[in-house]
């Protein structure tokens, strides 16, 4: 049994297609294939049921499979470890990043990162909340930046900082100098949402309580898939929507006058790091954090009073 034939054994888990795996780990099917069937004759059990697509593991494939992963995991702290010792800041790193953040705070840490930290591969990628907690777990990400709470314990949360929410109104709007308060100022039916499966979605609506309250919607409805969609429509059509605070910071200044804040306490989101418990990329990670840290307001670093977040 090796370190190599146990990579292969998690691939085939994570992807589930034979070729897929094999593609991702550089070399033939045919190769991978048999490393596989090496590993289950040493064994002396079959790992994966291959007359079904895609590939499924067997009942003793899944304890296998799972004690390979931490095996491998373990084996890549002797890297970290000499890395560590060297001083070395370098290797690969896989983010990912949720749409409601992706363009707003990549393009505020991305250059300096690059330029602090040569020796990293970095790639990002940016998936949901759920999609990306399923990346994490099957080690196709090192880590997320996303925003908590998550039930699993096998995740470590790193906070990173806070971000308020704001209104974000039709030039049209007739009351220049109006503060939104929870939730009652909220018109539900003028309200412009994200599409299912963004967690921005579900925390709009239990801040206005949609779903507690008669909503008399218009006869046109839209999901967006993007922020900037939101915005469009509400320039477009009229209405509301609720943005994100770093999706504010480049408007110009005919649309930051359509900027309504919430009165005191605002709502607010905690923005965190997210890894598997046991990550071995420390450093890494150190890196991450400290470039997303130096790239953020001093004012959004600060902790906010229990009760305000937006959750």
């Amino acid at each position: 049994m090796t370190l190599v034939q146990l990579e292969y054994l998690i691939a085939v888990d994570t992807y589930r297609q034979l070729t897929i795996a094999a593609d991702k780990c550089f070399i033939s099917q045919p190769a991978l294939s048999m490393q596989l069937q090496k590993l289950e004759d040493e064994l002396g059990a079959k790992l994966f049921d291959r007359s079904r697509q895609p590939v499924i593991p067997t009942e003793i494939g899944r304890a296998v499979i799972e004690q390979a992963r931490i095996v491998v995991q373990e084996s890549r702290r002797i890297t970290d470890i000499v890395q560590q010792a060297k001083d070395e800041v370098a290797g690969d790193l896989r983010v990912g990043i949720i749409p409601t953040l992706a363009p707003y705070l990549l393009p505020l840490f991305l250059a300096p990162f690059l330029q602090n930290y040569p020796a990293i591969r970095l790639s990002v990628r940016e998936v949901t909340t759920d999609m990306l907690l399923q990346l994490l777990k099957s080690e196709q990400l090192d880590v997320g930046i996303a925003v908590p709470p998550f039930s699993d314990g096998n995740l470590a949360e790193r906070r990173l900082f806070y971000e308020e929410f704001v209104v974000y109104v039709s030039g049209q709007d007739v009351s220049p100098n109006k503060q939104y308060t929870l939730p009652d100022d909220i018109e539900p039916d003028q309200l412009w949402l994200l599409e299912e499966g963004h967690c921005m979605r579900s925390q709009i609506m239990n801040l206005c309580e949609l779903r507690k309250r008669r909503v008399e919607w218009r006869n046109f409805q839209y999901q967006a898939g993007s922020i900037e969609a939101l915005k469009r429509m509400v320039e477009r059509y009229g209405g509301l929507t609720i943005l994100p605070e770093l999706a504010i910071v480049d408007l110009p200044t005919e649309q930051q006058a359509q900027i309504r804040r919430f009165a005191a306490p605002a709502p607010v989101r905690e923005i965190s790091l997210i890894t598997q418990a046991n990550y071995v990329k420390q450093p890494l990670i150190a890196a991450l954090e400290a470039e997303i840290m130096r790239a953020v307001p001093g004012r959004m670093q600060q902790p906010v009073e229990a009760g305000h977040f937006f959750a």
